[in-house]
């Protein structure tokens, strides 16, 4: 008897296998490899840093966030940011959408994930993440976000008196055609915005402050990256409370040369001789 055709008349299809074996990529990548983040917690838990900042940050040397911004280090690691407002920080979902890249194959469908993480006290980050899986693109966009949280100056609309509560001056972001305006607002007025900025707001802890915005505000990630926009440029107003002479200090990479010099993980492996490689 002779052979039955695959399905479609072609005994070869797109794709790496036989035509038995069929159905493209499949191969080994099914269900096997479940087990593989079962113990993800536990690794959260045992963090070993890998740049210097973390080592710095681990062993106690960098004593606030305030010292890593006054010397603009760049965070690398999310777990710098955990470590001194993790039980304090929040994080929100602003977004999920889907995105689609068109193939030889056909379309490649994945889900993009906005989230803002922040304090309610002067720190706020936004991450942006694309990924197959909704629940991925989420994680990733909350380690993204920790990385570039950032520091939120804030002031007094009148007489300063009390805590905080506002932006300090009328400050713009920008993304794309969108177009945010903050402005100082008396205490007790509430933050007045849309949706996202608002809840943007919150999250870097402003009680009080209008907004006027124009442009495609309908285009969610770029609305929330103008006021996370604004939010940064608060630092970049020298007002004359900030005339003060600074201080200079070491940088703590600098500071700290000496601890930084050690090894790790103890005394550094002796170089390879002749002798380890074996002859065959």
């Amino acid at each position: 008897m002779s052979e039955q055709p695959t399905r479609g008349g072609f005994q070869r299809g797109f794709g790496r296998g036989d035509g038995d074996r069929g159905r493209g990529r499949g191969g080994d990548r099914g269900r096997g490899g479940r087990g593989r983040g079962r113990g993800r917690k536990d690794e959260e838990e045992k963090w070993v840093p890998a740049t210097k900042l973390g080592r710095l940050v681990q062993q106690g040397k960098i004593k606030s966030l305030e010292q890593i911004y006054l010397f603009s280090m760049p965070v690398k690691e999310y777990q710098i940011i955990d470590y001194f407002l993790g039980a304090t920080l929040k994080d929100e979902v602003m977004q999920i959408m889907s995105v689609q890249k068109q193939t030889r194959a056909g379309a490649i469908n994945r889900f993009k994930a906005f989230v803002i993480v922040g304090d309610l006290n002067g720190h706020c980050g936004l991450g942006v993440k694309c990924s197959k899986e909704v629940a991925t693109a989420i994680r990733g966009s909350i380690i993204l976000a920790k990385m570039a949280c950032i520091p939120v100056r804030r002031g007094y609309w009148g007489n300063k008196i009390g805590k905080v509560h506002t932006v300090p001056t009328k400050i713009t972001g920008k993304c794309g055609s969108v177009v945010v305006r903050l402005v100082p607002a008396p205490r007790g007025a509430g933050i007045v915005a849309a949706r996202v900025p608002k809840k943007v707001l919150q999250m870097a802890g402003i009680d009080d402050c209008y907004t006027a915005s124009r442009g495609h505000r309908r285009t969610l990630g770029n609305f929330v990256k103008a006021t996370f926009a604004a939010l940064r440029n608060t630092y970049g107003f020298l007002s004359p409370d900030l005339w003060r002479p600074t201080k200079y200090s070491m940088a703590p990479v600098q500071e700290f040369t000496d601890f930084l010099a050690k090894p790790t993980y103890g005394a550094p492996k002796p170089a390879p001789t002749a002798d380890d490689f074996p002859t065959y």
